[in-house]
């Protein structure tokens, strides 16, 4: 097929990598506010997992096109939309003039997350009989978009015209091989399910986060609530880690679209603000165990963070706790020193030259350089199983803030260091 994908998002450029790789044409057309210049530069395109390798192969080889304009396009099967909530309106403007620039027959498939009823918006734009408008919710994850891409869990489809559902599966079949993944239901309910499956999975995780707390306040490891709570087939073991906030562009911006449309309908969500409450509250989870461990007495001490991403395998850092953490720590004078394999560039970007922060590229270790603590934000697998003994020597309080559970809190206390984690706690 000719596949016409616009956008700048990581889904884009997933689309345009992957389609291209199974025999489709692919035309890429960046958003303008940013185009292949500035894309090819990125943090999170460079990091994503054989994506940039992908897309310069497909290029080469010329199965795979980018574009700034329609002039160079004679015959379009497929237009793929996946920009930003922001680029609506433009993404629109678009359309309208792609119809006008091809008469043929057409379906436009909306991979981006706009208010629920966009992709009706976007067929009323369509003048002949024979285009239609289909959602199909971006459900990538980060840090592995390709693989979430050819070998999905499950496609979202919205569609309510039979011609317009056989040609997205047929270019998606290649990816459908193993077993049936679409889910085939009405537009709204398309882009509905996207965002209450994101409102579940951050209440789960919010939920998690309040009993890791109330652990901490009854001297209960929380470890072992976890495992009893999943253990009922009723409940499961999906997103029941406790942690120091989520954060993320696409899983933060869902939620605030579910709140929104909610908002719009008059149907205020009690439930969801205080789970967004809970999360950006748990990002200074990690500050408060310090100040707690030091009687407030903070001014002058240097702290050591591993992990600025907010999740492992990316280099974004939006809306990541790292970012209220820095800012609650700087507040009370303490020196940062920060360690990140990835999203080093981004934090300097978003934080500049700070007087109190210090990006530590190469050696983890060396970050733990004047030390009196060290807070583990980011589970990179690199981190996971550190050298105890030399994190003794070089942290001066002998701390170690786990704020994503992932290290055993017997274990470091045996090795004569103090471990505070959600919900957990050991000493020497």
């Amino acid at each position: 097929m000719q596949v016409l994908v616009h956008g700048s998002e990581l889904a884009a450029a997933t689309a345009s990598a992957a389609l291209a790789s199974v025999g489709h044409r692919v035309w890429w057309w960046p958003h303008e506010d940013m185009d292949w210049a500035a894309l090819e530069r990125v943090d999170w395109l460079n990091s994503e997992p054989g994506l940039r390798e992908r897309l310069d192969r497909h290029r080469e080889r010329g199965d795979l096109t980018l574009i700034e304009n329609l002039e160079s396009l004679r015959r379009i099967d497929i237009h793929w939309i996946a920009v930003s909530p922001d680029q609506r309106e433009s993404a629109l403007s678009r359309v309208e003039q792609l119809v006008a620039t091809l008469d043929e027959p057409l379906v436009l498939v909306n991979n981006s997350t706009f208010p629920v009823g966009t992709t009706e918006r976007f067929e009323a734009l369509l003048p002949r009989d024979d285009q239609y408008a289909v959602a199909l919710p971006d459900m990538l994850e980060e840090g592995r978009s390709l693989a979430t891409f050819e070998r999905p869990a499950r496609w979202l489809l919205g569609s309510e015209a039979e011609p317009a559902t056989l040609r997205v599966q047929e270019l998606l079949r290649a990816f459908n091989r193993r077993e049936d993944v679409f889910q085939i239901m009405p537009r709204r309910a398309a882009e509905l399910t996207k965002l209450a499956i994101n409102g579940m999975l951050a209440t789960r995780i919010s939920y998690m986060n309040e009993v890791a707390g109330l652990s901490d306040s009854l001297g209960v490891d929380v470890e072992y609530v976890r495992q009893g709570m999943g253990a009922d087939p009723r409940i499961g073991f999906g997103y029941l880690y406790p942690g120091c906030g989520f954060g993320g562009p696409n899983f933060s911006r869902d939620l605030m679209r579910l709140a929104d449309v909610q908002h719009q309908t008059g149907r205020e969500s009690m439930l969801l603000e205080h789970v967004l409450d809970i999360n950006e509250a748990k990002k200074e989870t990690l500050f408060r165990k310090l100040w707690q461990h030091f009687d407030g007495e903070l001014r002058g001490r240097t702290v050591a963070i591993w992990g600025a991403a907010f999740k492992p395998g990316t280099a974004r850092i939006d809306h990541a706790p790292v970012l209220t953490l820095l800012e609650a720590l700087w507040a009370q004078g303490v020196r940062v020193r920060v360690h990140d394999p990835a999203a080093l560039s981004a934090l300097g970007e978003a934080r500049g030259a700070h007087p109190l922060l210090e990006l530590v590229d190469g050696n983890m270790y060396d970050a733990l350089e004047g030390a009196d603590a060290l807070m583990l934000v980011t589970e990179w697998k690199c981190y996971w199983n550190p050298d105890w003994q030399r994190l003794k020597r070089e942290l001066g309080a002998g701390l170690v803030l786990d704020g994503r559970n992932i290290f055993d809190p017997r274990y470091v206390a045996s090795q004569g260091l103090v471990y505070r984690g959600i919900g957990r706690r050991a000493s020497p």
